[in-house]
């Protein structure tokens, strides 16, 4: 099925702005997430990179809470998701081992999840604090040297896995 080019840019603004993951926007823009993922695979290819494109958005205000926030509401969807298909499932078709364990298996999704989403939110993570303090400081160049404010943003990304090693337990 060949999706509209509205659809495209929908998906990529709904994953660039960091207000749902990729998954999500794949799911809210009735797209396949393999489709999805292509289409990132094939902007980053052609110089649209997704990813640092979002990270620039973060980092300009989207802030790392809202991005926890959406990562975890992505998941908890996924997660009713799953549950009401275990629940209309004819029993037959699915017997109580595998039921068993698909549960187990969600259940210890969910608490994953729940703790990665607790790390991440800033009253509770240095790295938050730390990528904070670095959206001021960007906040600062942007208002007082706006001529050197995408060199700024440029090393911010080379620095990320600096902080995040030192920053995530």
């Amino acid at each position: 099925m060949a999706h509209s080019q509205e659809t495209r840019e929908k998906l990529r603004q709904l994953y660039v702005s960091g207000s749902q993951t990729l998954e999500t926007a794949a799911m809210m823009c009735e797209v396949p997430q393999a489709t999805a993922r292509n289409w990132k695979k094939a902007a980053k290819a052609k110089g649209d990179d997704w990813d640092k494109l979002r990270a620039a958005y973060t980092l300009a205000g989207g802030g790392i809470e809202d991005l926890s926030r959406a990562m975890l509401a992505g998941f908890l969807m996924q997660y009713n998701n799953t549950m009401t298909m275990l629940q209309e499932e004819d029993t037959e078709k699915l017997p109580p081992s595998e039921r068993a364990k698909l549960l187990a298996s969600l259940a210890d999704a969910f608490t994953k999840t729940v703790a990665a989403n607790r790390r991440m939110m800033p009253e509770i993570s240095e790295l938050a604090v730390a990528m904070e303090t670095i959206k001021a400081f960007g906040d600062f160049i942007r208002e007082n040297r706006p001529a050197v404010a995408m060199d700024f943003i440029e090393l911010i990304e080379m620095f990320a896995p600096e902080l995040q090693r030192r920053f995530s337990s």
